[in-house]
């Protein structure tokens, strides 16, 4: 499913975000938004999956305009994990997962259970199915909620900082899961080099507004590293995959 954004605006309390945003995302690929904190990422993503309505803009999923959808609808073919999730029960693990089978109650119960348990296992979390949500760690929480959104089956997946609160190991192994789940991916990454070796294209955005787009490769320049992030950034090949990996340190001062 082709993910697009139409010169979308958003604005909050008056406030104007980001400004005439245009992005695609072709259909299976996993393109990366990056750029510094406070540069607009959560708040283009929540417009996405339609947490916020653009003041101007669209966005369609295969055409149609996402914000039209009826909820169940959308929920039937995207689903979003968001930088920040609040919990007010303690629910346990497998319940948590289900909620991702919420928008698909014409299916069996037992076709529900085998799809949560699959994207358990996928994630690494079936050993902690009766749990409590509330007493897990952080980054066992984040593979919980990414349990979810795969048992919802989405043909799009938004992702908002996923390796939040994962050690190294977890990290890669979530993205390439991501990878290679099958739906197309816009996920906002801080870590360069992550994003570097697991994106088909890179948009960067700074001050609300997208600067640059394209292979990693070709984005993730020592000029427009030092002008967006304010570092100097040192391009290396990853010694069996090639791809471009990044060492940094500050710009130097002047005297």
């Amino acid at each position: 499913m082709r993910l697009e954004l139409r010169d979308v605006t958003i604005e909050v309390a008056g406030a104007r975000l980001v400004e005439d945003i245009r992005l695609t995302v072709d259909d299976g690929a996993f393109v990366g938004l990056v750029g510094p904190n406070g540069s607009g990422k959560s708040t283009l993503l929540r417009c996405v999956y339609r947490a916020l309505r653009p003041a101007n803009g669209t966005v369609l999923l295969d055409g149609d305009d996402v914000h039209a959808l009826r909820p169940r609808a959308a929920a039937r073919v995207m689903a979003a994990l968001p930088q920040e999730t609040s919990a007010e029960f303690d629910f346990t693990v497998t319940e948590v997962v289900a909620m991702g089978r919420l928008p698909h109650k014409e299916r069996t119960a037992a076709g529900d259970r085998e799809i949560c348990a699959r994207a358990m296992a996928r994630t690494g979390v079936d050993h902690l199915a009766e749990r409590g949500f509330l007493a897990l760690s952080g980054g066992e929480k984040q593979r919980v909620l990414l349990a979810r959104a795969l048992a919802q089956e989405p043909r799009v997946l938004v992702l908002d900082e996923p390796t939040n609160h994962l050690d190294i190991a977890h990290q890669l192994d979530v993205l390439s899961l991501v990878r290679g789940s099958g739906p197309t991916v816009l996920a906002a990454l801080h870590d360069l080099n992550l994003a570097a070796a697991h994106c088909d294209v890179l948009y960067v955005i700074a001050d609300g507004r997208i600067v640059d787009s394209g292979p990693p490769h070709e984005v993730l320049r020592p000029d427009l590293l030092a002008e967006v992030f304010g570092v100097r950034a040192h391009p290396v090949r990853h010694p069996e995959t090639g791809a471009v990996q990044l060492l940094f340190d500050l710009l130097p001062t002047a005297p």
